[in-house]
C-alpha cells in the first residue's frame, strides 16, 4: 500500500515537473517575442528556471499536496494549489533580486510564469478526477435506482456526486429537492433544483423515482417526522443520509456507511440519550459480573454493553437456554479471550441453584433482569409472576448479600408506578425488597426504573413489523394510549450508569421526554415500509387488555426527584419502607400463595396483593382519573384564554 502511495506522489510530481518545464518555455518564447522584456542569456534563463522550480515545489511539499487524493478533492485542495504556487514564487522573485545578484525576470514574467503552470496542474487534476469518476459511471443506466435528494447544500452535493461516480453505486440521482429560494430552478451538479411544495409529490410520481434521499443531517426529530410523513405520499422509500460533513469530505465512505434505512430509535421522534460511560469502563473493567436474564433483550444487550468495559468475567444466568447461547455466541465471536464468559442455566426460583452460583463465581456486581414482563399473560399467570418476579428477586437480594456482592442492581419498571396489573405490583414489592436493604453492611442496593423499550421482546414495535409484514392489519388496543419509550441501547446505558453512582437504597429514573402516541407509531411505522395507514394497512382497536393503562404514568416528577451528576438521571425520593415491614409483606404472600396451590382462586391472590400494595389500583380507577384530570386541565385553559381575551 506504501509502495503504491509513493508511485502515485513520484508520478504526480514528474507529470507536474514536465506542466513546469513547458509553461517556462512558453514564458520564454512570450519575453522572447516582447519589446518590453529583459533578454537574458542562456545561462540566466537557467538559473531563473532552477529557482522557481525549487521555490514552487518547495512550498507543495510543505503544503502536502502530493498526499491529497485527487480523485476525491474539494475546492480547499484546488485553492491550495494557487495559494502555495504564488507563495513560492514569491519566494523566487525576492530571491533572485536580493540574494543571487543576478538578471532575472521581470514582475510580470514571473506572474505570468506563475499563473500559467497553475492553470496547467489545476486542468490536470480536473481531467483526472473527472477520467476517474466517468471509469466508474456504468454504461447502463436503465437498472439503477432513481433517486430524489432532500437538501440542495454542500452534504447533498457530496451523495449526488458519490451515487453518480460510485463504482459500486446503484442509485442514479435525478434531482434535489430544497426550500431555499435562491436554489429553486438553479442546476447542482448538473441537477435540477426543485421546491418542496404542494406541488413536489405529483412531480415524484411521474419522474423516474423509486427512492428519496434525506441529507439533512442537522434536522431535528420533528422536522425529521414532518419529511416522513410529507414523502411518505409519494410511494417512495425514504432513506436517511446522516454521515458528518468532515468525514464524507476526507475518505471514502461506504454507500452502506453513507445510507441507511430508518431505524427503530428514529420512531422515539427525540434525539436519542448518549451517557458518558467513562466512569462506567474504569468501575466494571476487571470484575466479575453476574447478570440475571442475561439471555433476555435488556439482559443481553447490558451484557453487550458490559463486555465492552472489559470485565474480569461475565456471568450469563437465564432460564431460557435459547436467549442464553445466542449472547454466548455473540460475545464470544467479539471478545473470546479478552474475557472470561460463562453461561448458567437456571431459575432465579430454586434457592440451591443460586446457592451454587454465587459460592462458585462469587461475582462483586449483579445485575438483575430476570423478570416475567407480559401484562396480559401475568393477569393470568399471577402466581407464577408473584414467585419469579417477588421471590425470585428476593432470593437473589439474599444471595448477593449473603456472599458480599459490592452492587446488586434491579432492573424495574414505570409499570411499578401506580400499578394496574399484576405484573406493575410484582415490580413494585420488587422495588421495595431491593430498597429496604440501604443498611446492608455488605452490599449497595439500588433499582433502576424506565419504561417501554422499543424493540425489545413482546413490544410493539416487532409486533407492528410482522403485522405490516402480513399486510395487516395493525392491532392496537385503544388509539388514546399513550407510552413513555426508550431504546434498548439507552435502557442498558442507564442501568450501568446507575451501577456506578448507586450508594445504597437509591431508586433511579430516566429522563424520557414526551410520551409517544401507540397510534402515531403504528401510522408512522406504515409511513416507513412505503405504505400508507388505513390504506394499504388497516389500524383497528381491539380493546384494552386486562390490567392496561390508557396513560403512563409519568416517571420524572421534579417535586420528587433530586438530580445526578448526569441531566438526564434522576433519584425519586420516597419512603423506604423497613426490611421488618418488607419481610411481613412477603410472609402475607407467600401463605396467600400456598393457599391458592390448594384452591386455585385468583381474585383472593389479587386481593392480597392489593393489600401488600397500597398503590395497586384496578386500570379504571386510573384511566377515569387521568381523563377527569384531562378534561379540569382543559376547562382550565379554556376559563384562562377566555379571561385573557376580555
Amino acid at each position: 500500500m506504501k509502495s503504491r502511495q509513493d508511485l502515485r506522489k513520484w508520478t504526480l510530481m514528474g507529470i507536474d515537473l514536465t506542466l513546469f518545464i513547458f509553461s517556462y518555455l512558453i514564458t520564454v518564447w512570450v519575453s522572447l517575442n516582447s519589446s518590453t522584456s529583459i533578454i537574458l542569456s542562456g545561462r540566466e534563463y537557467i538559473v531563473n528556471s532552477v529557482i522557481f522550480l525549487l521555490s514552487v515545489f518547495s512550498m507543495r511539499l510543505i503544503s502536502k499536496l502530493y498526499v491529497n487524493v485527487w480523485r476525491y478533492a474539494n475546492s480547499a485542495a484546488y485553492m491550495m494549489i494557487i495559494f502555495s504556487d504564488f507563495l513560492g514564487g514569491l519566494i523566487a522573485i525576492l530571491f533572485t533580486r536580493f540574494i543571487v545578484f543576478t538578471s532575472y525576470f521581470g514582475i510580470w514574467q514571473s506572474i505570468f510564469l506563475v499563473a500559467i503552470f497553475d492553470i496547467a496542474t489545476l486542468f490536470s487534476r480536473f481531467i483526472y478526477q473527472q477520467h476517474y469518476k466517468h471509469l466508474n459511471v456504468s454504461l447502463n443506466d436503465i437498472n439503477k435506482i432513481g433517486v430524489a435528494i432532500v437538501g440542495a447544500g454542500q452534504v447533498g452535493s457530496i451523495l449526488a456526486e458519490e451515487l453518480r461516480y460510485n463504482a459500486n453505486s446503484h442509485y442514479k440521482p435525478v434531482c434535489f429537492i430544497d426550500v431555499n429560494k435562491s436554489k429553486i430552478g438553479k442546476y447542482i451538479s448538473g441537477l435540477p433544483v426543485y421546491a418542496e411544495d404542494d406541488t413536489i409529490i405529483g412531480k415524484l410520481k411521474v419522474m423516474p423515482i423509486q427512492e428519496i434521499f434525506i441529507a439533512l443531517p442537522r434536522a431535528d426529530t420533528n422536522t425529521i417526522k414532518e419529511l416522513l410523513a410529507f414523502y411518505a405520499k409519494s410511494d417512495c422509500k425514504v432513506k436517511f443520509y446522516d454521515i458528518p460533513l468532515q468525514e464524507s469530505v476526507d475518505k471514502k465512505i461506504s454507500l452502506k456507511e453513507m445510507l441507511r434505512e430508518v431505524k427503530v430509535e428514529d420512531l422515539l421522534f427525540r434525539k436519542t440519550v448518549s451517557l458518558d460511560n467513562t466512569k462506567a469502563q474504569s468501575y466494571f473493567s476487571d470484575k466479575t459480573i453476574l447478570v440475571t436474564g442475561g439471555g433476555g433483550s435488556i439482559g443481553s444487550e447490558l451484557c453487550r454493553q458490559l463486555a465492552n468495559m472489559r470485565p474480569k468475567k461475565l456471568v450469563i444466568f437465564d432460564v431460557y437456554e435459547n436467549g442464553a447461547y445466542e449472547i454466548q455466541q455473540d460475545l464470544l465471536s467479539q471478545y473470546s479471550g479478552e474475557i472470561e464468559i460463562k453461561v448458567e442455566i437456571g431459575t432465579v426460583c430454586d434457592k440451591a441453584c443460586l446457592e451454587t452460583l454465587f459460592n462458585t463465581y462469587k461475582p462483586q456486581i449483579v445485575f438483575h433482569a430476570a423478570a416475567h414482563k407480559h401484562v396480559p399473560l401475568m393477569e393470568h399467570n399471577l402466581v407464577e409472576a408473584i414467585k419469579n418476579n417477588v421471590f425470585g428477586t428476593y432470593n437473589v437480594a439474599n444471595a448477593a448479600e449473603k456472599y458480599g456482592v459490592e452492587k446488586f442492581i434491579l432492573i424495574s419498571t414505570d409499570k411499578a408506578v401506580n400499578p394496574t396489573n399484576v405484573m406493575g405490583a410484582t415490580k413494585r414489592l420488587c422495588e421495595m425488597i431491593v430498597l429496604c436493604r440501604k443498611d446492608s453492611e455488605t452490599t449497595s442496593f439500588a433499582a433502576v426504573r424506565f419504561g417501554n423499550v422499543l424493540g425489545s421482546n413482546g413490544s410493539v414495535v416487532p409486533l407492528f413489523k410482522k403485522q405490516i409484514e402480513r399486510g395487516g392489519p395493525i392491532t392496537i388496543t385503544d388509539k388514546r394510549i399513550i407510552r413513555y419509550f426508550m431504546t434498548i441501547p439507552e435502557a442498558s446505558q442507564l442501568v450501568m450508569q446507575a451501577g456506578v453512582m448507586a450508594n445504597s437504597g437509591e431508586l433511579f429514573v430516566l429522563n424520557m421526554g414526551d410520551p409517544v402516541k401507540i397510534l402515531d407509531l403504528a401510522e408512522n411505522m406504515v409511513l416507513l415500509s412505503g405504505l400508507k395507514p388505513y390504506e394499504d394497512i388497516d389500524i383497528i382497536e381491539t380493546g384494552l387488555r386486562p390490567g392496561e393503562k390508557l396513560y403512563e404514568e409519568l416517571l420524572i416528577n421534579t417535586e420528587n426527584c433530586t438530580k445526578t451528576e448526569n441531566e438526564r438521571i434522576f433519584i425519586e425520593s420516597q419512603v423506604v419502607l423497613s426490611r421488618e415491614e418488607v419481610e411481613r409483606k412477603l410472609e402475607i404472600l407467600r401463605t396467600a400463595t400456598q393457599m391458592y396451590n390448594k384452591q386455585g382462586d385468583n381474585s383472593k391472590i389479587k386481593k392480597v396483593l392489593k393489600q401488600v400494595v397500597p398503590t395497586y389500583y384496578t386500570p379504571n380507577e386510573i384511566n377515569e382519573r387521568k381523563e377527569t384530570k384531562q378534561i379540569l386541565h382543559k376547562e382550565e385553559d379554556f376559563a384562562a384564554k377566555k379571561v385573557a381575551a376580555v
